[in-house]
């Protein structure tokens, strides 16, 4: 996704698209399989049974992208910043709202309104059905928002500490809430609570990177092939003993889980920047099309994956060849449709972006 305020950098789109592509065979795996449970048992294929992972790394580019512009440009400023983040979310976010509510029309009451704001907690419509369930990330999301060019701002003054006491602050904070309620594993999952820190760890990760970009680039291959074994182990290990799917409400490890999957992935970040892996030119250009469009193919995959659940039913019973076939169908489906979204819905609110940052002065 090209910025008026950084550098095109293909390979974040790249990431986009992996996090996206994580989130639909999560689901599809699951919604086909129709268990929704854990596998303890298989934490090889965590990647897929705990794709929701996909989630921490959007979170986490979310981060690293803005800290990025911050530490490219004097000042960030806040209306002009909002702005453009509105421009950019909330046009798909309000289509997905007003199909969420349609669906729901017989529950639906007035004050349901105020879920625009909120989509993570309480009975939001959009998590009313599974096809428009994707939406509740997108209020966590915006929180951040509200406060990055602050954080941005506190960070450039008083150093990289000011972000890692946040986090320790975060740490006492998410022990109290993890002892105050029953459903600690359902509230750290999705709640701002559970999930500042990812943003703060790619802010991190962002200075990192900018600081140490010649080391890391020497030897960036190992450094990435490195990364890729800690994500697929930390996936394995979520699969293993701290599934979103477990039954078990109190989950203790789930108090720093959410910091230790958001540093795996800023390694993977920084890693995957710094290899410059030479692909094909039009490999290299079909990833990052498929990351301009990430943000509509992670809102629309769920009703695709319905619709042909409903239409041709499930996968699930036929053997895991047949459902990787299947899998790949319906991922085609969600991807054109998600091209079609965003021509539509997305692009051209995109193009009324403008620029909010102050470049240094020479």
């Amino acid at each position: 996704m090209k910025s008026r305020n950084i550098g095109y950098i293909p390979e974040l789109d790249h990431l986009r698209l992996l996090a996206a592509l994580l989130v639909f065979g999560f689901h599809f795996f699951h919604f086909n399989m129709g268990t929704w449970r854990s596998y303890p048992d298989q934490p090889h294929w965590g990647l897929i049974t705990e794709g929701h992972t996909g989630v921490s790394l959007f979170f986490v580019l979310s981060g690293f992208i803005f800290m990025t512009i911050a530490l490219e440009n004097d000042e960030i400023r806040y209306g002009a910043f909002l702005r453009n983040r509105i421009l950019r979310i909330a046009p798909l976010f309000l289509v997905v709202f007003i199909v969420a509510v349609s669906i729901g029309r017989d529950r639906f009451e007035a004050t349901d309104v105020l879920y625009l704001l909120i989509t993570n907690i309480g009975d939001a419509p959009t998590s009313w059905h599974f096809a428009t369930g994707p939406a509740w990330s997108i209020s966590v999301e915006f929180a951040f928002y509200l406060v990055f060019p602050f954080l941005a701002l506190f960070t450039k003054e008083r150093g990289s500490g000011f972000l890692v006491k946040a986090l320790l602050l975060l740490l006492i904070i998410k022990l109290g809430a993890y002892l105050a309620t029953d459903n600690s594993r359902h509230m750290l999952y999705s709640t701002l609570v559970g999930r500042f820190d990812q943003f703060l760890i790619g802010m991190l990760a962002a200075i990192a990177y900018a600081r140490r970009r010649p080391v890391l680039e020497r030897r960036a291959r190992l450094f990435f092939a490195v990364a890729v074994v800690l994500v697929f182990l930390g996936a394995a290990v979520q699969a293993r003993w701290l599934s979103y799917l477990s039954p078990e409400p109190k989950q203790p490890l789930g108090i720093i889980w959410g910091s230790v999957e958001a540093s795996l992935w800023g390694l993977a970040v920084v890693s995957y920047l710094s290899a410059r892996l030479p692909w094909p030119n039009w490999i290299g250009n079909l990833l990052a099309k498929g990351g301009e469009r990430s943000f509509s193919l992670y809102m629309w995959h769920a009703m695709i994956i319905y619709i042909v659940h409903e239409l041709v039913g499930p996968a699930g019973a036929t053997g895991g060849l047949a459902l990787a076939f299947h899998g790949i169908f319906v991922l085609t489906l969600a991807l054109m449709f998600a091209s079609l979204s965003f021509a539509i819905i997305e692009k051209p609110f995109l193009d009324m972006r403008r620029r909010y940052t102050d470049q240094p002065s020479s």
